[in-house]
């Protein structure tokens, strides 16, 4: 539940400091990990509002997620899954929060505190940590191996930490040294002994994706009671990319065909087929077999065929589509993202 939602003449003065003209005494961002069902909302509108700066949390729905975790009216946005926000359009931020699907990792601050800091032209995003996203690595075996070792405490599960080869596979995928494994292959390794888990890594062949935390990643999401996912992870090593196109219609058209079929990861799919040489769909980058995901910054799950011509048609000479190839498709499922997760990769 989000709505841009302007409200006009609300007098929301910034915080008169007298004495504390270095900043100290204003209040530290609060981090909150909402988890909701499909059915359900977050339980909050984000406003953008005249007379009062930033992204502002309003509309707390009573025994809705947001309230539970502990978001107070007035709060103003940051972060969204460790993505700094404050300086960002407002619709482009709640397109963000949507694009998370049903767990999103909010950072926010007090409004008295946010006032507070503006009128002493702090920068925001330095009273947040410099990255508090997990890794997912994908790793491909070399001769050597995948340029890792795992060590646990005795008698101990689900506790591994990764020693890392210098310029080994795990090294080049991106694993940071000493980092813990969280997931192995889109499965917690929570419950895992030790002979379990080095079981699991001989079955992978010569590919595995790994979600790591950093130390200090790891005693963040701890300290704070939060459980780290895939979902909230850092990408940008992986080889697999969302795409965004965009097609300018020419004389003949747009050059390809839209087909619903099954999805590899269950469900129905808008796919592209019969991309014509030499036509915009091809020069704008579209490979047969691509998956839809958004068209023109909004996603279709749920959608069916006629309701995604429908928005490709909506604007009669362009349309920008978010697209997915089968490869990194089936992968993204294996470790646990769904379509809305993977809105937030192209967003």
């Amino acid at each position: 539940k989000f709505e841009f939602n302007p409200k006009v003449g609300i007098d929301n003065p910034a915080l008169t400091l007298t004495e504390d003209t270095d900043g100290e005494g204003l209040g530290e961002p609060r981090f909150y990990l909402l988890t909701k069902e499909s059915t359900e909302t977050f339980g909050f509108c984000l406003h953008e509002e005249l007379g009062c700066q930033g992204h502002v949390i309003r509309q707390i729905e009573l025994g809705g997620v947001a309230q539970r975790r502990g978001l107070q009216d007035g709060d103003r946005l940051l972060q969204v899954n460790g993505h700094f926000v404050d300086h960002m359009d407002h619709l482009r931020v709640v397109q963000k929060i949507k694009a998370s699907g049903n767990q999103v990792l909010l950072a926010v601050l007090d409004g008295d505190s946010y006032e507070a800091a503006k009128s002493l032209g702090r920068d925001l995003s330095q009273l947040l940590p410099d990255d508090i996203r997990p890794r997912l690595c994908h790793v491909t075996r070399d001769k050597s191996g995948f340029g890792f070792s795992v060590s646990c405490p005795e008698g101990t599960k689900g506790t591994f930490q990764l020693s890392v080869l210098q310029d080994g596979p795990a090294d080049r995928a991106g694993v940071p040294p000493g980092s813990w494994l969280l997931e192995l292959n889109g499965d917690s390794v929570k419950s895992y002994s030790h002979t379990q888990l080095t079981k699991k890594l001989k079955q992978s062949g010569n590919k595995v994706t790994l979600l790591v935390a950093s130390s200090a990643v790891e005693e963040f999401y701890r300290l704070r009671g939060l459980r780290v996912t895939a979902a909230l992870a850092d990408t940008s090593r992986l080889p697999f990319k969302v795409r965004e196109l965009h097609l300018v219609k020419g004389p003949a058209g747009y050059g390809f065909l839209l087909k619903e079929d099954d999805c590899s990861s269950g469900g129905v799919g808008q796919f592209l087929w019969d991309v014509d040489a030499g036509l915009p769909a091809e020069r704008a980058g579209m490979k047969e077999g691509d998956r839809v995901l958004a068209v023109n910054g909004e996603s279709i799950e749920g959608l069916d065929h006629e309701q995604t011509v429908h928005r490709i048609r909506a604007r009669e000479d362009q349309v920008t589509l978010l697209v997915i190839d089968p490869a990194g498709d089936e992968f993204y499922h294996s470790v646990g993202f769904g379509g809305m997760a993977l809105l937030w990769l192209g967003s």
